[in-house]
C-alpha cells in the first residue's frame, strides 16, 4: 500500500515542501506543481490586489474575481511546471543523462501540450509554443548550469 506525506520546512529565502506519494516521478510532478503553482497564485493575487487598490473601491464582484483568477492561475502554473518537471525527470531516468536535452524536450512537450488545453486550438500555434517551452527550458538549463 502506497502511504502519502507531506512536510514543509520554511529556510531563509526558500521555501521546500516535501511529498512522498511513493514514485520518484510522482513526487518530481507534484513537487513543481505545488511550488509553481502557489507562485502563479501568488502573482494573480498581488496584480488584482493592485487594481483593487488603484480603483479605490472594493466590491464583492472584485473579491470573487480575484478568488476565481488566483485559483485559476495557480492551477495553471502548477499544471505547467507538473508536466515540465515529470517530462525532464523521465527523461533523466531514459536517458541517464541530465543535460539541456532533456530542458529542450520538456519544454517543447509542456508547450505543445498547453497549446492544446488552449480553446483556439491551430496547429501553428502549437508548433510556436513548443518552441517557445524548448527555447526557454533550454536557457534556463544553460542558464542553470553557468552558476
Amino acid at each position: 500500500m502506497v502511504r502519502s506525506r507531506l512536510s514543509a520546512s520554511v529556510e531563509d529565502p526558500s521555501l521546500n515542501v516535501i511529498v512522498d506519494l511513493g514514485h520518484p516521478l510522482a513526487n518530481t510532478s507534484v513537487d513543481g506543481f505545488l511550488k509553481v503553482g502557489a507562485v502563479g497564485a501568488a502573482h494573480a493575487a498581488l496584480q488584482d490586489t493592485f487594481r483593487i487598490l488603484k480603483s479605490e473601491q472594493v466590491t464583492k464582484t472584485d473579491v470573487e474575481k480575484l478568488v476565481k483568477r488566483t485559483g485559476f492561475e495557480g492551477l495553471q502554473w502548477g499544471a505547467v511546471a507538473g508536466v515540465y518537471a515529470g517530462v525532464e525527470y523521465s527523461l533523466e531516468k531514459a536517458r541517464s543523462k541530465q543535460d539541456w536535452k532533456n530542458a529542450a524536450i520538456g519544454g517543447a512537450v509542456t508547450g505543445a501540450l498547453l497549446s492544446v488545453s488552449d480553446c483556439s486550438f491551430a496547429r501553428d500555434k502549437m508548433v510556436q509554443h513548443a518552441l517557445t517551452g524548448a527555447g526557454i527550458a533550454t536557457a534556463s538549463e544553460i542558464i542553470r548550469n553557468l552558476m
